[in-house]
Order: structure tokens, then C-alpha cells, then sequence
């Protein structure tokens, strides 16, 4: 990956650009797969602390505002400032016209800009959400994923799941398959995630929330989707730097990440056969739900400050990764990582007490 010289601008008007795409039309209902309602209004003044110098801060300046959610997963809607997903500069080429793609927690962060990149690019769009948590955003993205799409693409549907369970997964597949024949893209994005301060604090039940949905969900909609899947299809499954480097107060979170790596290269060589790619991308900081439910104000606060480039990322600038690893474009790409960091994993070590023993 070739070096980057200067910070990407994330400007005021990339800022509106996607804040614009949620609230116009704004009295629009959508229904699709259950899902029936006016898309509420999320904008919210003066709530950005993105400015055009890419959103670097001094050192010691605050890098989010204060803020709290109930627990996992977490709402988009509620976050402040809320994530970018789209880039108004960004020029489709027809990349993924007549595919159809599946998107594991599509309704928000990562998730959401892969679908919209993926609408833009000419797929047919499906993505899963947690019914009754995250019921706001799915109606938000649905109507994205609408105005996004090309003419001749399929209507999008969001699948409420608790991907937790094989029999769930299989009911978002077969749900996938009987409206629009097939899949050709699978994104496995789910994830939550917790902070550890000793390791009483991972108990048992917790332990299995956080594997279930982070590595389980993986595999059984993987083992599900791939009965429907032909040669030149890809499956794209997240992981994180944390799963290359670890994080002592993420561990149980960083586990997964690690079995998702490792799950990504042992599936490229089962399907090879099949003429099925397998890849995966390594995000760092990014500003989504998942951090904003799930770090404390501390953490909050500095978000983003250990990279290179010294601020967090946007969803948009994860997003059109997946776009490359669905496309025929990375034909030549299998059981592989892109990792959109900003420099975190080249200078990773041990955290201790948020000292990096690596580089003291």
C-alpha cells in the first residue's frame, strides 16, 4: 500500500453532503421486508467536530464530545457528530452492476457505507440489523440505499436477525436467496464490543455474547450463503488491526478479530476450488456506533490520537475498500487484508496503561 503524504480533507461540505442524504425527503416512507416508516430528521447543528484540516487536533484537545449509549450495538442516530458515510466525490463505474450483496449489520456504521458505495456501484443490496435496537438506523439506510441505487437494481431489503444463532442465519439467507435468486457478495460485518478492565469483567455469558456475534455469526452465514454462491463470487468479512496486534482492554473483542483473520485465510483456501474469493479488511479508529457505545469518556475523548495520522477515521474512507474486493478488479486477491488504519498497525506494540511499550 503506498504511503500517505498528507491527511485525506474531510471538509464541511463532505460533512452536509451525508447529513443531505439522510434528511431529504424527509415525509418518505419506506417499506420494505417489515420495515415502514417516515425517515426522521438527524441532522443536528454545530454537532461536527470535523473541520478541513482532516480532523487533527492538538495534543490533549478533545477529539468527540461526551456522550453515552445504553450498550451494544449501538444507534447511529444518536451519535455526535454523526459518521460520515458517503463521499460526494466519489464516481461510480458499474463495478457491481447485476450483483446481488448481502450486508451483515448493514444499518450503520462500516456497514452502512458498504451498502451505499454497493447501491452506487449498480448491486442489489440486503443487509441484517437487531430488531428493536437499531430499527431508526435500518429505516435511515434503506432510504440511502434508495436513493443511491441505479435504475435497473433491485429494491433493497433490511432482514431484522439475531445472527447469534445458526437458524437465524440460515432464514436471512434463504430470505436473500427467494427474493432475488442468488447472492454474489457476502460482507459478514456484525460485531460488539466491551471494555475490560480486569478479567472478571469477562464473564461467561459475556464471553459468548461477544464470540456469537463477532465469529459465530461468521460462520453460519458464511456455510449458509456459499450453498448459493457461483465461481467469480467474494466474500468480505471485517476484522481489525486489534486482531493483528491485540489490546489488553478489548481482549475479549481482539480474540475474535484475531479468529476472524484467521477464519478468512482457512476459508480462501477451502473455496478456492469453487472460484470464490475470501478477503477481509482491518480497520482501526473509525468513527461508528461501535465505539460510541462501547469506549469510555476517556477513550472517547482521545479517539484516534495513537495513529499516525492523528485523527479517527470516516465509515466513507473504510467503505470503498469493499467495493475493490467485491469487484473484478481484485480478481487476483484472495485470503488477504486491506487494512485502512491511518498508520496504526505499522508502528503497533503492546499497550500498557495506554503506553506503548513498543515505542517508548
Amino acid at each position: 500500500m503506498a504511503a500517505i503524504s498528507s491527511p485525506i480533507l474531510i471538509t464541511e461540505n463532505s460533512r452536509l453532503w451525508s447529513r443531505r442524504l439522510l434528511t431529504s425527503h424527509a415525509s418518505t416512507r419506506i417499506s420494505n421486508n417489515g420495515v415502514a416508516a417516515v425517515v426522521p430528521s438527524v441532522f443536528r447543528r454545530g454537532s461536527s467536530s470535523i473541520n478541513a484540516k482532516g480532523m487533527q487536533r492538538e495534543e490533549g484537545e478533545r477529539r468527540f464530545p461526551r456522550q453515552k449509549q445504553d450498550g451494544q450495538p449501538g444507534k447511529e442516530y444518536l451519535m455526535d457528530p454523526l459518521p460520515i458515510f458517503s463521499d460526494p466525490h466519489y464516481q461510480p463505474t458499474n463495478k457491481l452492476k447485476g450483483k446481488v450483496a448481502l450486508v451483515t449489520g448493514g444499518d450503520s456504521g462500516i456497514g452502512r457505507s458498504v451498502c451505499y458505495f454497493y447501491a452506487k456501484e449498480g448491486a442489489t443490496v440486503a443487509f441484517t440489523y437487531v430488531k428493536g435496537v437499531e430499527d431508526i438506523d435500518a429505516k435511515n439506510t434503506l432510504k440511502i440505499i434508495n436513493d443511491a441505487k441505479v435504475r435497473d437494481a433491485g429494491a433493497p431489503i433490511a432482514i431484522p436477525a439475531d445472527l447469534r444463532y445458526d437458524k437465524n442465519c440460515k432464514k436471512v439467507v434463504d430470505e436473500v436467496v427467494a427474493k432475488y435468486g442468488r447472492i454474489d457478495i457476502l460482507v459478514n460485518n456484525v460485531a460488539i464490543q466491551y471494555n475490560t478492565y480486569t478479567l472478571d469483567d469477562v464473564t461467561e455469558e459475556r464471553l459468548e455474547r461477544v464470540f456469537r456475534t463477532n465469529i459465530f455469526s461468521y460462520f453460519f452465514v458464511t456455510r449458509h450463503a456459499v450453498k448459493h454462491m457461483k465461481a467469480e463470487s467474494s466474500i468480505i468479512n471485517t476484522t481489525s488491526v486489534l486482531g493483528f496486534s491485540g489490546r489488553a482492554k478489548y481482549i475479549d473483542y481482539a480474540s475474535t478479530k484475531g479468529a476472524i483473520v484467521n477464519f478468512t485465510k482457512s476459508l480462501a483456501i477451502l473455496l478456492v476450488d469453487k472460484g470464490i474469493r475470501v478477503n477481509g479488511v482491518a480497520p482501526g479508529p473509525i468513527w461508528t456506533p461501535l465505539e460510541a457505545a462501547a469506549l469510555d469518556d476517556e477513550d472517547i475523548a482521545t479517539f484516534g490520537a495513537q495513529v499516525p495520522l492523528n485523527r479517527a477515521g470516516q465509515p466513507f474512507e473504510v467503505g470503498k475498500t469493499y467495493v475493490f474486493l467485491a469487484s473484478k478488479d481484485a480478481s487476483y486477491y484472495t485470503g488477504t487484508f486491506l487494512i485502512p488504519d491511518g498508520g496504526e498497525l505499522d508502528r503497533a506494540g503492546p499497550i500498557v496503561n495506554n503506553i506503548n511499550t513498543a515505542n517508548p
